[in-house]
């Protein structure tokens, strides 16, 4: 008799629908208003419309995605107060969580924060030079040098918590950043987190940290409030 050998499962066509979905609303692929038509997304995506569907209402949920009674789903706008009441909620997550691994961290925490600062900051020298031609890579560099700087906290809440606010704020992020491009130093703004971080002073850490997300919610509130469509995509 054979026997075979245990697979691991495949994802549902439901967490299908709902990873590809989440990762294009958050990308700016899906714009913010956008409506979401099940027969369009049926097309683009080639999953059914029941698992489309649970994926939608999952996203409404995590306030990605609002749900209209007569007119179905659209991705939820990007609206500056909320940003920043979520940007109020990361910074506090994030400094306690900064403060702490600043604490515990040993010399190879040090040594991953040093790699993700390397790598970053290459890519932000082409998007201040307005070379760089895959945003999405810069992004999840991005991540990954404020996720080191944290990593050794300890604390699997602060770091869950952490998670969800991030996402949640990196549509809002992507928007920001790009615009403001030319009138950030986000080299140095980075640069001068690694230092204070390395140093091991959690003080200034922290004030850098804040400052530096403050500038991302500044500048995009400011060009929500002067954008009377209320959407920003990245290639305007």
């Amino acid at each position: 008799m054979n026997i075979r050998p245990p697979t691991l499962a495949e994802p549902s066509l439901v967490e299908q629908a709902l990873d590809r979905l989440r990762s294009d609303i958050i990308a700016g692929t899906r714009q913010p208003g956008e409506k979401l038509r099940i027969e369009r997304l049926r097309s683009l995506y080639g999953i059914g419309p029941s698992p489309l569907r649970e994926a939608l209402q999952r996203l409404a949920a995590d306030g990605l995605v609002i749900v209209n009674s007569n007119r179905g789903f659209q991705v939820a706008p990007l609206d500056p107060d909320e940003f920043i009441d979520l940007n109020r909620a990361r910074v506090a997550i994030e400094t306690a969580a900064l403060r702490l691994s600043i604490e515990h961290g040993d010399e190879d925490w040090e040594a991953g924060v040093v790699a993700a600062a390397y790598s970053l900051e290459k890519h932000d020298v082409l998007l201040m030079r307005g070379e760089l031609q895959d945003f999405g890579r810069w992004e999840l560099l991005n991540g990954r040098f404020h996720t080191a700087l944290v990593e050794a906290c300890g604390s699997r809440w602060l770091l869950k918590h952490r998670g969800m606010l991030q996402e949640q704020c990196e549509r809002y992020r992507r928007a920001s950043v790009y615009h403001a491009r030319l009138e950030r130093n986000l080299l140095e703004e980075h640069r001068a987190i690694t230092k204070a971080v390395l140093s091991r002073d959690a003080e200034a850490a922290c004030i850098l940290v804040a400052e530096h997300f403050d500038r991302t919610a500044d500048n995009l509130v400011h060009l929500l409030r002067n954008n009377p469509l209320r959407s920003i995509g990245i290639d305007q």
